[in-house]
Order: structure tokens, then sequence, then C-alpha cells
């Protein structure tokens, strides 16, 4: 595996001045060689300006947040993150590889999740390139290869998780744990992408939602789930309220209920705090056995 060397290189300024100086010299060279008609110094003139001219295309531009891998005829010998006009080995090629962070949204991906039912799954990776020979040498297209293994990823973590937890297992589900799902997205891609000097910053879900074939079905089920939420908070309180009516009236010697009473009370009240509708008063004219 090739891995990242740094290479400092010679100041690009410096070597524009003194290029400039030696061409314009020679030039003055051959010049009075041609006027003396001194065929060897014009000989010798004319290669070392053409060495000079050869000199130039070692000159090149790094901007900031960018990396140019140098090889010496497909020898890798290292990479430039200086930033400015750099001179090398005219002889080097010298490719471009940005360093910035960059952003990549999957598209909509239908999946089944852990439970088998189809979703609809996108997420947004943050990543950047730390090791410019790895991305260059070792995957063909690193910022393709980003991309199809971002979505396998992806596509692997809708299989692994639910989309919602359907008990009190307290397991993992896409919709209701986005940290602890961002999380383990990043963990699996960064481990497919470690081989291409990838590393990812952040990858979280974008998109997530039960595939049209079945949302309105699922849409019923959470109404459902939700509604049966609601009616056992409203009985758990129901009958804390009811408990606590008996004890008050016991503590306060209010009134003296047999078991019988007791439990007409409780139904009535957990009639009245359990109802949907609002409860009508009914007057009592008669005594309380009859």
């Amino acid at each position: 595996m090739i891995r990242e060397v740094k290479r400092t290189v010679a100041s690009g300024y410096l070597m524009l001045v003194v290029l400039a100086v030696a061409q314009l010299g020679l030039a003055y060279m051959i010049y009075l060689a041609g006027s003396a008609q001194n065929v060897a110094g014009v000989v010798v003139a004319v290669l070392a300006s053409i060495i000079v001219l050869i000199c130039w295309a070692g000159l090149f531009m790094v901007h900031p947040n960018e990396a140019r891998v140098l090889q010496l005829f497909g020898k890798y010998v290292g990479t430039c993150h200086d930033p400015g006009l750099r001179w090398a080995n005219p002889f080097y090629a010298k490719a471009s590889v940005s360093v910035r962070v960059r952003n990549f949204e999957s598209g909509k991906l239908k999946v089944n999740d852990a439970n088998g039912s189809p979703i609809e799954i996108a997420a947004v990776v943050v990543w950047k390139v730390f090791d410019t020979a790895e991305a260059l040498f070792e995957v063909d297209d690193y910022v393709n290869f980003v991309e199809i293994q971002s979505e396998s990823a992806l596509r692997n973590l809708g299989t692994t998780y639910p989309y919602e937890p359907h008990d009190d297992d307290g397991g993992l589900a896409l919709r209701s744990n986005p940290a602890e799902i961002s999380q383990a997205l990043r963990e699996e891609i960064q481990e497919r992408l470690s081989q291409a000097g990838v590393t990812v910053i952040e990858a979280r879900i974008s998109h997530l939602a039960y595939a049209p074939e079945i949302a309105n079905a699922m849409l019923r089920r959470q109404q459902a789930s939700a509604i049966i939420a609601a009616r056992k908070q409203i009985v758990r309180g129901a009958v804390g309220m009811v408990h606590l009516a008996l004890d008050e009236l016991d503590e306060n010697d209010i009134v003296d209920l047999d078991e019988e009473r007791k439990a007409a009370m409780v139904s009535n009240l957990l009639v009245v705090l359990c109802s949907d509708e609002s409860a009508q008063p009914v007057l009592n004219t008669s005594t309380l056995y009859t």
C-alpha cells in the first residue's frame, strides 16, 4: 500500500527570477556568438536555452487546501502541500488532489428494514481526503468510490435496524435513535473508505420514510399505537385518582363504605375519568342503598 510522503519543493518565485535571467543571458550569448561567427558558442548557447525552456515546465501552482502528487516516470516521489507558486523537476507529473471538505448526498434508496418493511432512506456524507497517495493510487476513482461505498453502507444500515421499535425491547431504531444511527453509519462508511485515503467527518440520514405502497397502513398503525399509549396514560392516571379519593375518604372519616359501594364508586369514577365524552350529572334522591 502506498502511503503519502510530504515533499518540500523549491519556491516558484525564486525560480521564476532565475529562469528569466538565465533565458535573457543565454539569448545575449547567442547574439554575441552569432556576431563573432562562433558556431560552437552558438550551439552551446542554444542547447542551454533549450534546457532552460524545459525548466520552465517545472513551475506549478498549488492552491489553498490542495495538494500536488508528484510522479517521475510512473514512480511516486511525494506530495506537495505548500500553497503558492512552486518549482520541481520538470519531468515530474503533477496531479492535483483537493483536500477540501466535501459532502455527498445519496439518492433515495428503497430497502427492507430489519422487520422486512420497505422503506426509503437517504443520507448526507461529509468527507475529505487525508492521504493523497492512497486516494490516487489505491482506488481507480476515489470520488466515485466514496459515493458507491456510502450508498452500500447505507443499504446495509437500513437492513440492520428497524424503522421504529415494535415493542419495548429497547433496541435501536432508525427513526427513534438518530444520533446512534448516525454514528453507526459514519463508522461503517469509514471502515469501507479507509483504504482510499478518505476520512468521514460526518454521516447522517437526510430522508427516512416508509415506501409509498405501505405508507398508509403504517400511518394507521402509528395512529393506533399513539391512541393505545394515550389510553394507557389516562387509565394509569384515573386509577391513581380513584386510589387517592378512597384514601382521602378513609383518612378523613367522611363516609364508611362497604366493599360493594367502593366497587360501585370505583366503577363510576373510572367511567367519568376515562370516558371520551363529558359526564352528565345525575341527581340521586334516594338513599345510598336504594
